[in-house]
């Protein structure tokens, strides 16, 4: 990982992530202050599965893959891919709002560039800028139900694939004794 000390020449992209779209010039500008923004090389790793971490992390160009590990399938496990995600999107909103472990991996799969915002940042940013922080708290909670709302669907895919549901209703009804 690399800082980038001249931030102004990444402003018009920051602007493009999509957490940060609806800010004014000024709110932007205020968040930047408080924002690194970082270089990392391909295959190397942002954030790793099980650490604790409370950034918030904006994609400025480049790509990352999301991983988690699996370990059911044997003593070591294995990392099993999620998704890649692009400049525009942001990751680590969960650790705006708590202190958890980062729940997937998230490696550079190319010359990546990233803004980063600490919590402590982001909570001094609110106090600072009302507006802009609601703006962006709206944008961000839009963010994670949009994800959760993708979750819960590949759950509901996954449970169909595996039990139908008059299998559901017969195993509740035996353990009911109805």
């Amino acid at each position: 990982m690399e800082s980038i000390s001249d931030k102004a020449q990444w402003r018009q992209r920051a602007a493009g992530i999509m957490a940060f779209k609806y800010l004014s010039p000024s709110e932007l500008d205020s968040l930047l202050k408080a924002a690194s923004i970082l270089r990392y090389s391909p295959g190397e790793a942002v954030v790793r599965e099980g650490e604790l971490d409370a950034y918030l992390y904006g994609i400025l160009s480049g790509t990352v893959s999301v991983t988690v590990r699996d370990s059911s399938k044997s003593d070591e496990g294995k990392d099993v891919y999620m998704c890649s995600l692009g400049p525009g999107d942001a990751f680590g909103e969960a650790g705006l709002f708590m202190s958890v472990k980062r729940t997937a991996t998230v490696s550079a799969t190319d010359d990546t560039v990233l803004l980063r915002i600490h919590r402590s940042d982001l909570s001094a940013f609110f106090k600072s800028q009302p507006s802009g922080g609601n703006k962006l708290l709206l944008v961000v909670v839009y963010g994670l139900l949009r994800k959760l709302r993708a979750a819960n669907q590949e759950l509901a895919y996954e449970r169909k694939a595996d039990l139908d549901q008059d299998d559901v209703d017969a195993l509740l009804s035996d353990l009911l004794g109805q």
